[in-house]
């Protein structure tokens, strides 16, 4: 891990960061694949480092709680909302291609399925598994995204976080601890900022393209994208799947309200319309309930859950 010098002392004073950077009550279920959720107490989405700066400095002397929020696929926030600060990485997008050595970086906001396509197109081998995960290279980092028997941490470099005392840090995929879809920045107040992955190059833009079209295919004809979802709600516990533990009990189509879990994927919980995030929370638990008396196997959600249920 190498630490490099502290974020910079800035000439903006706290009337001028609030008027201009942080936004109160700010609705958040717009900004979550679930659709569902309540406000920010207080909400930034810094479009450079300079406002990125000013807000953590903001965040650092109120000292209220931080909330890191990147595409909001995997979340699932409290209708009662979120205390303390938010900060978006939504306008962190930035990327770098080397094809010659297969390097990519790419800051936290930038849309993991969108480069996945883009090193396909290049020829570059590495991240077609994520052609259909719905999250950013920040997000992704965090959780060790992966499908297909592969995973960020597969061919993750290094990563760029800042921590809370203000320091800006580079950490290997050494330092990440990582495991299936965990690392040591869950439950973290470390916001990564940008990531370096290591692709392979020497291949056809067809044959890329055809190894992302057949794992695309097969997420849409094997999950439903037609209604709004976090992705797969549960873990992986060995040696089943949890969608099929959840489906040899019958429950694909048992709603809570407008939560759904969904026919074609027990593992996806569904918003059929006007689905609150109670409902949802509800339905999580109802399964967990349900495998452990059935099966005796624990659930352990991969979606993260933020605010007070």
């Amino acid at each position: 891990m190498t630490k490099v010098k502290p974020v910079s002392e800035l000439a903006i004073t706290m009337n001028s960061i609030i008027t201009d950077l942080i936004q109160t009550e700010v609705p958040l279920a717009n900004q979550t694949s679930y659709r569902v959720g309540g406000k920010a107490q207080w909400y930034t989405a810094p479009r450079n480092w300079s406002e990125l700066e000013a807000s953590f400095e903001w965040y650092q002397a109120q000292d209220v709680p931080l909330t890191l929020l990147g595409a909001g696929s995997n979340l699932l926030i409290s209708d009662r909302g979120i205390e303390g600060l938010v900060i978006s990485t939504r306008y962190f997008r930035n990327y770098n291609f080397d094809v010659e050595t297969g390097q990519l970086t790419a800051d936290a906001g930038e849309p993991i399925a969108n480069l996945a396509w883009k090193a396909a197109k290049r020829g570059l081998k590495g991240l077609e598994w994520a052609v259909g995960i719905p999250g950013t290279v920040g997000g992704a980092v965090v959780m060790n995204a992966g499908a297909h028997n592969q995973c960020l941490a597969d061919i993750l470099v290094k990563t760029t976080v800042l921590a809370p005392d203000g320091t800006i840090q580079e950490l290997t995929v050494e330092d990440l601890d990582y495991a299936y879809r965990t690392s040591n920045l869950q439950g973290d107040r470390r916001m990564v900022l940008r990531a370096t992955l290591q692709l392979q190059p020497g291949f056809t833009k067809a044959e890329i393209m055809d190894l992302s079209n057949r794992n695309w295919t097969q997420r849409k004809t094997t999950q439903p994208y037609h209604l709004p979802s976090c992705g797969s709600v549960f873990r992986n516990p060995q040696p089943h799947a949890a969608g099929w533990l959840i489906e040899q009990l019958g429950l694909k189509g048992y709603t809570i309200g407008d939560a759904q879990i969904a026919h074609r994927h027990a593992n996806f919980i569904l918003n059929c319309g006007q689905a609150t995030a109670s409902d949802i929370f509800h339905l999580i638990r109802y399964i967990q309930e349900q495998v452990e008396y059935h099966w005796s196997v624990s659930l352990e959600p991969e979606v993260k859950l933020i605010g007070e249920f």
